[in-house]
């Protein structure tokens, strides 16, 4: 790609922008620049910015204590929006109406399936990008489970035909954080947040689920009884392909996605996926988010060695029946996590007109699928998810 940076304004500086967001942009110069953050009282000069990354990365960068003055420069081509999950649909759906070229939205991308369906309707009768940041498309154990999900059944570590799929996004935090996402409000709790991503890689794999089953409540007993930290979801599907000289063929796949904040356990289990001839079972979880936490310069994306590269004592491992007996192998994480990666497709997006990688309406489906787990939580039954329109 060769074209000139994409002037770019981040919304909030909070976790998702001086984590998520804000480095990126500074770590590829060839695709952005960064023209402006969003800070409602910076405490002095460079605001938050410079304070995470020194004074060189907030050189240049206007610090603008509104959306109305961000909307109001003209030279803003992207905004990307890391505030509050609240805010997600009236930031997105004010930058659209201002004619912004792009807009990048944190996850979840909005509060409501409905919301989320306008502003793509709104994106695409005007001509400009919106694109939903799920940032663990780039996940390094997300990319090889897809890279072992891929192999052909006469592969000998092939699973064989997938009946049972278990994903998990597990932490252990017995007081609340005192932050906004401790409170009750639109797209509040452990669902819309890392069920979000359980959710959306798993639609990835498998597609829209024939039914939803859930349990969501706040099991800690902690803060408000509303906010969620504990999810138990069920995605049925019908059976996978499997060979038609096969031995065994499952009537249908089971997909379990699993969080909680109150898991006792070191490494935490990621994946766990059962097949006809196999057993693939994960610990640990992506390092780019933690690294991404105490990097001391954007730079450290592209020059720390270790960036984006899991541990070998975290590689899954496999557990394939070859005759009569079971091989134990590892499978290991051969793909760094490159969240740049969506960056850069982000770019391509708006310089090359390009279709994203990320659809905006697989995260608006990502919330359908919520709103149907509240649903069977709330009303204690399975809900039948109806064909996509």
């Amino acid at each position: 790609m060769s074209f000139a940076p994409i002037k770019t304004a981040v919304l909030g500086v909070g976790l998702a922008g001086l984590t998520f967001h804000a480095p990126f942009v500074l770590a590829l110069p060839e695709l952005f620049t960064l023209h402006a953050v969003l800070e409602r009282k910076p405490a002095g000069p460079g605001g938050k910015l410079q304070a995470r990354f020194g004074p060189e990365a907030a050189k240049g960068v206007k610090i603008y204590n509104t959306l109305d003055a961000v909307l109001a420069d003209p030279e803003i081509e992207l905004v990307i929006v890391g505030t509050p999950n609240e805010t997600h649909y009236d930031f997105a759906k004010r930058v659209l109406e201002a004619g912004k070229h792009a807009v990048l939205v944190d996850k979840p991308v909005t509060a409501t399936f409905a919301q989320a369906q306008e502003l793509d309707q709104l994106a695409k009768s005007k001509g400009l990008v919106l694109y939903p940041y799920q940032n663990r498309r780039w996940d390094s154990d997300f990319l090889a489970l897809q890279a072992l999900l891929r192999l052909p059944p006469s592969d000998p570590n092939s699973l064989g035909t997938l009946w049972e799929f278990e994903s998990r996004f597990d932490r252990y935090r017995t007081v609340l954080k005192g932050t906004w996402k401790d409170a009750p409000g639109p797209a509040s709790g452990l669902t819309y947040d890392l069920g979000a991503h359980t959710i959306d890689q798993a639609l990835v794999l498998f597609g829209r689920p024939t039914s939803v089953t859930a349990r969501i409540e706040n099991v800690r007993g902690i803060g408000h009884p509303d906010v969620d930290d504990n999810f138990t979801i069920t995605l049925r599907y019908p059976p996978r392909p499997a060979p038609a000289d096969a031995p065994v063929k499952p009537t249908s796949l089971t997909v379990t996605l699993r969080g909680t904040i109150l898991s006792v356990k070191s490494p935490q289990v990621r994946y766990i996926v059962r097949g006809t001839t196999g057993t693939f079972t994960k610990y640990g979880v992506d390092t780019q988010e933690d690294q991404l936490k105490v990097i001391k310069a954007p730079s450290d994306i592209f020059t720390a060695a270790e960036y984006g590269q899991e541990p070998e004592e975290l590689y899954g491992v496999l557990e394939n029946q070859r005759g009569d007996d079971v091989v134990r192998s590892v499978w290991p994480s051969k793909f760094r996590g490159e969240y740049a990666g969506l960056f850069r497709d982000v770019a391509k997006s708006i310089r090359e007109k390009t279709t994203p990688a990320v659809l905006f309406s697989q995260s608006a489906e990502v919330l359908e699928i919520i709103e149907f787990a509240l649903q069977s939580s709330k009303e204690g039954r399975t809900i039948q998810v109806p064909p996509r329109q």
